[in-house]
Parts: structure tokens; C-alpha cells; sequence
């Protein structure tokens, strides 16, 4: 079976400087990895429980199941201030609805849901988040009011969003108890927001990417995952579960990938191709206003098509034109690649040509000497 889940990127800043004159992009967008040092902010990523059926041990970002309550009619009084902007004042994406991944393209209101699709993955990615790391991402009422003036056009001041977002300051106690009751049942985060007088901040989402868990690759269930991106003015105090998360860790995202490379953590090959694109914005003013600025463009779905040969895994992702069964590069300099090579569970190449569609980045490719030399490019 299929099933619609929702991954967010936390980005936080951190005492960290940028390096002066870091390049946002490499040559041809690629380049090695950014060291560790430029880097002003570290993403937050959670450990699964041994226990978990779906990739037990893995470090992956804050997410989990859509629940039917994220789609629930409750959220339109919720919302009710914003009842007149179309999807609730999310900007609009330009991307044909034709070649929206299907996640996406669905018609709600076809389903017999009132709530917009790209509102109801916000929601359920800002609920999880809590659950997971008990991060809470809301606005208030005194912020309902500047955010409807800026969507009015009444502010005309704040072209680029706000720089960035915080997490609650309400009382932790607070928090703790209905993280507790969000966790026995979804739907009390709709209790929750009414009660706090909060929103979900849906508006500091923005959209990312879109994977597709290959089929027979991780067991029987399949994720269809839309992947969104918020940068954080400062580190929230976050602590995790103890039931589906036993650990979390904020690390920056070339420090993440050293790490699983020296086998000391694990993550799987989305959260690797998407830290490497991260790695070309080391500073949190370029990632929000890349990331906030190319999310209107959409994204494509990321279906990785697996196949076996020599011992390795080679993964082919859209816009790749070699046969499968080529593990190693053996073709000509213009031939389109783009795909991930695995040689065992913590060595992976991509191995990638293709010019990146919606105006987004390329990973940034790590140096081929760490890898075995049958997997170098």
C-alpha cells in the first residue's frame, strides 16, 4: 500500500560565522563539500526507535503519516481570518497542474475535503514536528493580524517574508501536556490551536521536494513523502518522545553526512541527496531566501527506480537517461545521469549530469576518493 507523509527540514542558526566570499554555488553546481565552519546553521534531525517498522535506527528529519483530522473542516474556523485568500494565503505555485507530482495535483474537494492539499501536508508537518521533538511552529493573533496585512498588500515592506521564524514561547508545561494529548489522538491538535488562540505557521513552510519510496525496497508499505524546508531565527528547545524518537541531534548538513559516512549514524539515501543540496547554501539568510523564493516553482516527483548488479544497488531518479543496468558510469561526458549508487548501507554515490528542474540544486558531489573505487565517478 501507498501512503501520504509529510518530511520538514529544520533549519536553526547557530553561534556559527560564515566564512567571508563562501560561494553560494559551486562550478557548474557542483563543488566538494562546504567545510563544517561555514556553516551558520545546523539542521535537526531525530533517531527512530530500534522498535520501528519502517527504517528502525535511521536519523531522519521530523515527519510522519497525514492523519484524516489534517484534512478535518474544523480547520476552516481555524483559519477563518484567511477564508477569502486562496489556499489560506500560500503563495501560489507555478507549475502546471499536469506536472504537479500527484501528491500535490489531487483535488480535494473531490475527496470531500474543504482543505486545500497544500494546506493539509503543512499542517500534518507541523503537527508531527511537535509530537516528534515537541517543536512547536504557531502564530499568534498579534501575528495573524501583520501576516493578513501583508497578504492585503498593506505592508508593502516585507517583499522577501519574514527573515525568519520562531518556534513557540508559550508555557512548556503547557506544550508538554498537549503534546501528550496530540500524541494519544491527532485530531486534539485542532483542539489545541483553538484553545491557544494559534495558528499552524503553514506560511514558514515552504515547499521542497516530493520522494516516492520504490517498490520492494523497504518492505511492503510505501511512502509518498512531500518534503518542506523552515529556517528558525535560533535553536527551540526540543526533546524527543521516547516511544517512535529516542534521540535528536542539530548538526549542520556537511557534518551530518561526514558522520554517516564514518558509520556513526545512518540515514537514508532522500536525506543524503537532500543535505548535499543543502550544502551549497552554508548561510541561513541565502537558504530562506533561496529556498522561500524557489518554492513556488513546484518540484518533481522523486521515484528512484532500483535495480541490482555486482553487489550494488543503482537507484534511477527522473531525467536519466543510461540503462539501469549500468552500475558504473561508462558512457559518454553528455550522457544525462542521475542517480545513486549504493555499494553498502553507509557508501553511496550520486552520480549526476542532469540540469536540476524547478530552478532547483544539484547535491553537492562528495569527493570520490571516500568511496570504493568501483563506485567513483
Amino acid at each position: 500500500g501507498r501512503e501520504a507523509s509529510v518530511s520538514g527540514h529544520l533549519s536553526a542558526r547557530t553561534p556559527l560565522t560564515a566564512a567571508p566570499g563562501s560561494p553560494l554555488y559551486g562550478s557548474n553546481g557542483r563543488s566538494h563539500m562546504t567545510r563544517k565552519s561555514c556553516f551558520d546553521y545546523d539542521v535537526l534531525l531525530l533517531k527512530r526507535s530500534s522498535t520501528s517498522a519502517f527504517m528502525p535506527n535511521a536519523y531522519v528529519f521530523p515527519g510522519g503519516m497525514v492523519h484524516s483530522s489534517d484534512f478535518s473542516s474544523e480547520w476552516l474556523d481555524i483559519f477563518k481570518s484567511f477564508s477569502n485568500s486562496p489556499n489560506f494565503g500560500l503563495r501560489s505555485v507555478t507549475q502546471p497542474v499536469e506536472t504537479r507530482p500527484p501528491l500535490f495535483a489531487t483535488d480535494r474537494l473531490k475527496l470531500g475535503s474543504p482543505i486545500p492539499g497544500e494546506v493539509a501536508f503543512r499542517i500534518c508537518a507541523l503537527r508531527e514536528t511537535f509530537e516528534e521533538s515537541g517543536v512547536l511552529l504557531c502564530v499568534s493573533k498579534v501575528e495573524e493580524k501583520r501576516l493578513l496585512q501583508s497578504l492585503d498588500g498593506r505592508c508593502t515592506t516585507d517583499g522577501e517574508g519574514p527573515l525568519h521564524y520562531k518556534a513557540n514561547d508559550l508555557c512548556s508545561r503547557e506544550l508538554n501536556r498537549w503534546r501528550d494529548l496530540v500524541n494519544l489522538n491527532p485530531s486534539n491538535f485542532i483542539k489545541m490551536c483553538r484553545e491557544l488562540e494559534v495558528l499552524p505557521n503553514i506560511w514558514a513552510l515552504h515547499e521542497w521536494s516530493n520522494w516516492l519510496t520504490p517498490a520492494g525496497r523497504y518492505g511492503v508499505k510505501r511512502f509518498d513523502t512531500a518534503f518542506f524546508i523552515c529556517c528558525l531565527q535560533e535553536i527551540p528547545h526540543a526533546l524527543q518522545d521516547e516511544k517512535e524518537i529516542v534521540c535528536l541531534e542539530w548538526s549542520t548538513p556537511s557534518d551530518v553526512l561526514q558522520s554517516y559516512r564514518a558509520q556513526e549514524l545512518w540515514i537514508a539515501p532522500p536525506q543524503v541527496y537532500e543535505l548535499s543540496r543543502m550544502c551549497h547554501v552554508p548561510r541561513l539568510d541565502d537558504l530562506h531566501s533561496f529556498s522561500r523564493q524557489r518554492a513556488t516553482e513546484g518540484c518533481e516527483q522523486l521515484l528512484p527506480v532500483v535495480s541490482l548488479k555486482d553487489e550494488h544497488y543503482t537507484a534511477l531518479l527522473p531525467g536519466a537517461d543510461c540503462p539501469s543496468h549500468l552500475t558504473h558510469i561508462q558512457t559518454e561526458e553528455d550522457s544525462a545521469l542521475h542517480r545513486i549508487v549504493t555499494v553498502d548501507p553507509y557508501t553511496i554515490t550520486l552520480q549526476i549530469t542532469i540540469t536540476p528542474k524547478y530552478n532547483h540544486l544539484l547535491p553537492v558531489l562528495a569527493p570520490t576518493s571516500q568511496y570504493d573505487s568501483k563506485s567513483r565517478l
